[in-house]
């Protein structure tokens, strides 16, 4: 079959499991530790701030976890998502490499993050919690909050990042139409906010900041939890959908990827694509190149040191071994305000470590480029974060036309760019400018890193 351009499936092929790869994995991720102790958490440590359910995913042994009923329902609202090939930007650089692309840009929210929003949404409820806290860089995660809070009757309140809410003021009225509470962060709403702006009165503000904040909000009022849209273990899971679709439908038109490539900030987008498909790497069945690629301004997996570190700002939060640039990381204020989180997910770092992934870093002028290439010829406006993996994307096929190579990459575009017109405007304009993070602020933010023996 070779006249494909749209990949199709049913409504019936909605994956009804999560996938959890630590099971397949040769050795297992290191465990997260208390702030204070220094020794592995348990789920008493945290209780204050996820339902038990989600703290038993989060730990989990098993493979596989039923997707429950409630939450397949939202899902039929946009899932499966389609597949596309990317027949005209293949034409447009001439390559012979066969580009596809698994779309999330469908969801009501507008990018892949309702495919845990809804499920954590869904076990708070469950639980009885009346409400969720959460930060948010450019608006995605947040947006998907509030959609799923809508859909089980939660409350719901986000710090969004200083700079992205100053850039992206329709993220914020799209969450206040499914009923959020939005603040820039720093604010001066928690002790967290506070202090920080007391620091400097002008804080673009951090995800590790807003995360700070949404914690401290959520910690202390047992009707309230905290809900986080990347990096932890249950999160990654709940994206797998997203993969498990993706092996159908490329098994339906006879192909699998030689390469297989996804954006990563915190690592949600990217673990959701690519864990199905190393799952299948790991059994000897297919053999993708899977390869993470990130801003040049936020390099945690190509600069960033693995040790363990807290996930937020104050240090509030669990230490977890991941790549780090530092918790107190101020990025610059790119574009791509889903990928300026100073960590990468522990499980993607640990799999990166283990040798099974390779990573990139690329300037947001690259990236912009290659987003423009592709909506002028697949019609899609890619959201600034999966322009990173079009551009690589784009570097790859290039190759492939200057070797004569005939490759078959998969390319995650995680969501739509319509809420990031400012963004395409300041680039069409020439007024985006590219900062690489300098090593040797990596090496200085390291010296405010707990130190943590792991004999």
């Amino acid at each position: 079959m070779t006249e494909y351009t749209k990949i199709m499936l049913d409504e019936s092929d909605i994956p009804t499991q999560w996938y959890n790869i630590i099971p397949d994995l040769p050795s297992p991720p290191p465990p997260p530790l208390h702030p204070g102790t220094h020794e592995p958490i348990g789920p008493d440590d945290l209780a204050p701030l996820f339902p038990m359910d989600l703290i038993g995913q989060e730990v989990s042994q098993e493979r596989y976890i039923d997707i429950p009923g409630e939450v397949l329902d939202v899902y039929r609202l946009w899932r499966p998502t389609p597949m596309f090939r990317a027949r005209r930007l293949e034409k447009l650089l001439d390559t012979p490499a066969k580009i596809f692309y698994k779309y999330e840009g469908v969801s009501p929210a507008g990018s892949h993050k309702p495919n845990t929003s809804v499920p954590q949404a869904y076990y708070n409820a469950k639980q009885g919690v009346k409400k969720l806290t959460t930060e948010t860089g450019a608006g995605q995660w947040g947006s998907a909050l509030a959609f799923a809070c809508a859909q089980f009757g939660l409350e719901c309140e986000v710090w969004q990042v200083r700079a992205s809410y100053d850039q992206k003021p329709d993220r914020k009225t799209m969450m206040e139409v499914w009923g959020a509470t939005v603040h820039p962060s720093p604010s001066e709403v928690t002790e967290a906010g506070r202090q920080i702006l007391a620091l400097d009165p002008d804080s673009p503000g951090s995800l590790g900041i807003a995360i700070s904040e949404a914690v401290m909000q959520a910690a202390p009022d047992p009707d309230t939890k905290y809900a986080l849209g990347s990096v932890l273990n249950h999160v990654l899971m709940h994206q797998t959908v997203i993969g498990e679709e993706a092996l159908k439908q490329m098994e339906k038109v006879g192909e699998m990827p030689d390469l297989l490539i996804g954006c990563t900030g915190g690592g949600s987008n990217f673990g959701g694509l690519s864990f199905p498909f190393l799952r299948e790497k790991l059994a000897g069945k297919i053999n993708p190149t899977i390869r993470c690629v990130e801003p040049a301004s936020c390099p945690s997996l190509t600069k960033g040191e693995y040790r363990y570190d807290f996930g937020d700002t104050i240090g509030l939060t669990p230490l977890v071994k991941m790549h780090t640039l530092g918790h107190d990381f101020i990025p610059d204020p790119i574009h791509a305000g889903g990928l300026r989180y100073h960590g990468m997910a522990p499980l993607v770092s640990h799999i990166y470590e283990l040798g099974m992934l390779e990573a990139e870093a690329i300037h947001q002028s690259e990236c912009f480029d290659g987003a423009v290439k592709f909506a002028r010829t697949e019609g899609i406006l890619p959201a600034p974060e999966p322009t990173h993996a079009v551009a690589a994307t784009i570097r790859e096929a290039v190759r492939c036309r200057e070797s004569g190579e005939e490759k078959t990459i998969l390319m995650a575009l995680c969501g739509h760019g319509h809420f990031d017109l400012r963004s395409y405007k300041a680039y069409l304009a020439g007024e985006l400018s590219d900062y690489e993070y300098p090593t040797e602020k990596v090496a200085a933010a390291m010296e405010r890193v707990p130190v943590i023996s792991e004999a």
